[in-house]
């Protein structure tokens, strides 16, 4: 891993992704070529997470400190706070459309009047228990003109805006905070996976032309449209690598079951021709003896749970109303893409051109080949996303401060001016007076009343 610990510790960003299978620590920043440094790691087991959503507090909170500590150590600094995922089956994305009457027709459209449009979605009501993540802009329409991507700068009246709203439940949002904060940290911002991975593996091409990005981790499998550079669909199945292992470890019983019996009837050499030649060791559970099976059991198993997982990715694609448009395919990600030829299958049964996606296009020369897997697309997403919205934030308070210090200023020099026509008039008065009464001491001088 490279270390850049030179870094700017005001720049420098950190990214906490928590798991379903391990809790992932990065710290980095952006260099001056726009490429980015990662500064520190961690990663360990993660035993707090089912299905992407906190199950035991204490031990995401253990898990929590220890990654983070394994990156400070790398990047021999402290962390105050992190920029947190969120997933798990309780996420969901609906369509809203809001509008706003500008008063100052005159004035162009600025970022407050978006900021404005954005603030109204979060008043929308919502079902009990659940809350606002995500409020995503997808194009607007100015004044009845539609399609605009970016209208700040453009004159009109009535701005419109159609919004791609991801809510979660409020408990499952409380649960991270709870355990950050419990592992002495701040939550800088909390993003949807999905939408950080989309950020690490996909390229501005292929969100315009379409694309769907299936994130396969371990307690569920995240998916994200994107057509036109959009977020046009976001889901949640509830279904990733765990169930796989799981399928393992069960059909590993019931071929060996099955094998033993071969033996019993037949003898072990029919046993061994019939059960396959080629054979698999399966390492037991908390000391148990291991298992086998054969290379050809072990393919279909993995196989028919992969083929459950991409149904329900193609019923979401389809359900987004853009299974025809998706030009660029299918791009996988997280821990789960790491199966082997799982990209042929996903294509085979979809008929979309399919790739993995390695979160490696935005990391620096040199960095560490660790991070040279789809398991960490989230974590990178994360610590990009940060990265930006750390320097919006800077952004955002430097513009305030000198808003804020033009304010002053104009406030300085309209009292100086109130303060020079006060003694402007002040003076013209007293000026007038010292006429007067040097006049009136002139004639009582030259007066003299004996005469």
């Amino acid at each position: 891993m490279n270390q850049h610990n030179h870094a700017n510790p005001n720049e420098m960003v950190v990214a906490l992704d928590i798991g379903t299978t391990k809790v992932c620590a990065l710290a980095g920043f952006f260099d001056q070529h726009g490429k980015l440094q990662i500064c520190g790691f961690g990663k360990v087991e993660s035993e707090g997470v089912m299905r992407g959503v906190v199950s035991n507090i204490d031990k995401t909170v253990k898990a929590i400190k220890e990654a983070i500590a394994q990156a400070e150590k790398g990047a021999r600094t402290k962390f105050s706070e992190v920029h947190v995922g969120i997933a798990g089956q309780h996420i969901k994305s609906m369509q809203h459309r809001g509008m706003l009457t500008r008063r100052d027709i005159h004035s162009e459209i600025s970022k407050d009047d978006i900021r404005q449009l954005i603030d109204d979605m979060h008043k929308i009501v919502l079902p009990a228990g659940e809350k606002i993540i995500h409020v995503i802009p997808q194009e607007y329409t100015v004044d009845g003109e539609q399609g605009i991507v970016d209208p700040i700068g453009m004159s009109g009246v009535r701005l419109e805006a159609n919004f791609h709203i991801i809510t979660g439940q409020i408990t499952a949002t409380q649960n991270i905070l709870k355990c950050v904060e419990r592992a002495g940290l701040q939550v800088a911002s909390l993003t949807l996976e999905p939408i950080a991975s989309a950020t690490a593996v996909l390229t501005d091409e292929e969100k315009e032309a379409g694309v769907a990005l299936v994130d396969i981790g371990g307690g569920t499998t995240d998916i994200t449209v994107f057509r036109d550079g959009i977020i046009r669909h976001t889901a949640v199945i509830p279904l990733g690598g765990n169930v796989i292992t799981k399928d393992i470890r069960e059909g590993c019983n019931v071929m060996q079951d099955q094998a033993e019996k071969l033996k019993i009837k037949f003898g072990s050499a029919l046993a061994a021709e019939v059960y396959e030649n080629r054979i698999i060791t399966i390492p037991g559970l908390a000391g148990r003896d291991p298992k086998e099976i054969s290379e050809k059991n072990l393919a279909h198993i993995i196989q028919a749970r992969c083929e459950e997982i991409l149904e329900y990715v193609m019923w979401e694609i389809q359900r987004s109303g853009f299974d025809n448009k998706l030009i660029a395919g299918i791009v996988l990600t997280g821990g789960g893409a790491s199966l082997r030829h799982i990209d042929k299958l996903t294509a085979y049964l979809s008929g979309l051109d399919t790739r993995i996606g390695v979160p490696v296009k935005y990391l620096a020369h040199g960095f560490g080949q660790q991070l040279n897997s789809p398991m960490y697309a989230t974590a990178i997403g994360l610590l990009i996303k940060g990265i930006a919205e750390s320097a919006e934030r800077r952004q955002q308070q430097a513009e305030k401060a000198a808003a804020d210090a033009a304010a002053r200023m104009r406030e300085a020099e309209q009292k100086e001016l109130e303060l020079e026509g006060t003694s402007s008039a002040n003076g013209g008065s007293s000026w007038l007076d010292r006429i007067i009464d040097k006049t009136k001491e002139w004639f009582q001088a030259d007066y003299d009343p004996d005469l």
